[in-house]
C-alpha cells in the first residue's frame, strides 16, 4: 500500500523504486547527505525522487539539497517528539 496526498501526483511505492535508490555514492558530501534510515526513504516519496535524480545525474541543485535536508530535519523532529 502507498500513502497518497494531495502532493502526490502520481504514487510509487518502495519497493518499487527499491532498485533506483541503489548505486554507489561517491562524493563523501552526497554520501554524508543521504546516509540516512531506510525508513525515512520508505516513508517520503520526495526523499525517494532527490536521491535517484542524484544517482542519475550525479549532482543536485542548492535547492534540492536545501529541501533534502529540511525533509529529513522535519522526519527528525517528529521522530523525536513524544506521541500525543
Amino acid at each position: 500500500m502507498v500513502l497518497v496526498t494531495a502532493k502526490s501526483r502520481y504514487p510509487i511505492c518502495f519497493d518499487c523504486q527499491k532498485g533506483d535508490l541503489q548505486g554507489e555514492v561517491k562524493d563523501p558530501v552526497f554520501k554524508k547527505l543521504f546516509d540516512i534510515p531506510d525508513n525515512y526513504y520508505v516513508e517520503s516519496m520526495f526523499l525517494r525522487s532527490i536521491k535517484i535524480n542524484y544517482l542519475k545525474y550525479g549532482k543536485l541543485t542548492d535547492r534540492q539539497i536545501e529541501f533534502f535536508i529540511k525533509a529529513v530535519d522535519k522526519m527528525n523532529k517528529e521522530k523525536s517528539s513524544p506521541a500525543n
